[in-house]
């Protein structure tokens, strides 16, 4: 059942991935708030079809910040990506320069206001990273930031780049970590979709006044030890997690 299930979401996720894109690109030419309704509206019709398809939901530990702040999130599953839409209230992604570079799914993410990083860029990339976020912010916006540039699967670590602790110390703005164990029912590459339910957990704000190298074991500390505490209930919680047969 599972594999049946998971062929049928995708295949469904897909092309609703596609309309959105279509939708995106007519709206190119309007202002962006047009652009951000349409993504929330896709993403509540996501979690939908997700919990019908697989049986997935997902809840809300902790309470979500208003206004402008920088959220550092854990990075397990591609439903990072979007989930955000829900929880916030203007939500804006720092992503990778590769990706904005992609023909109309780059266009629409950096319409929507998501912030492109050069991670071999060095000091001005960082700069300009700064920059950026001060822009969205200034703007009442919350930015999302994963910490480890790219999806890692729970239970494994992967070094947190810097560029977070220079918006910390340039910026002064609120920094709420996240954590959650989405890898556990969507993982990284994964073409099987998992029912129970995601946990994201909005975590106490860090304390301002911190140096760069107390701040960054502060920040991991508290995300990787949420995240594998998430983790540890959520197998508990569901058994078929831990079983790589059907459900």
């Amino acid at each position: 059942m599972t594999v049946l299930r998971s062929l049928s979401f995708n295949l469904v996720f897909f092309a609703y991935h596609l309309l959105l894109m279509a939708i995106l690109a007519v709206l190119l030419a309007l202002p962006r708030r047009f652009s951000q309704v349409a993504t929330k509206a896709w993403t509540r019709g996501a979690v939908i079809i997700l919990k019908a398809m697989i049986g997935l939901d997902f809840e809300v530990m902790g309470t979500a910040p208003e206004g402008p702040c920088i959220i550092v999130s854990k990075h397990q599953s591609a439903w990072d990506t979007f989930v955000f839409y829900l929880l916030l209230s203007d939500p804006n992604y720092v992503l990778k320069k590769e990706l904005t570079r992609l023909p109309i799914w780059g266009w629409c993410a950096l319409k929507c206001g998501a912030i492109s990083v050069d991670r071999s860029g060095g000091g001005a990339a960082l700069k300009r990273l700064v920059r950026d976020v001060e822009a969205r912010m200034a703007g009442g916006r919350q930015v999302i930031i994963f910490p480890e540039g790219t999806r890692t699967p729970p239970g494994e670590h992967r070094e947190y780049q810097p560029g977070i602790a220079a918006v910390y110390a340039r910026t002064q703005a609120p920094v709420v970590p996240v954590a959650l164990n989405s890898g556990l029912f969507w993982g990284r590459r994964s073409f099987k979709k998992l029912p129970g339910v995601i946990t994201v957990q909005f975590l106490d704000p860090m304390p301002q006044g911190l140096k760069r190298r107390e701040f960054m074991l502060e920040l991991e500390s508290r995300m990787e030890t949420a995240t594998d505490a998430l983790v540890s209930k959520a197998k508990t919680r569901f058994p078929h997690l831990g079983n790589d047969g059907d459900v």
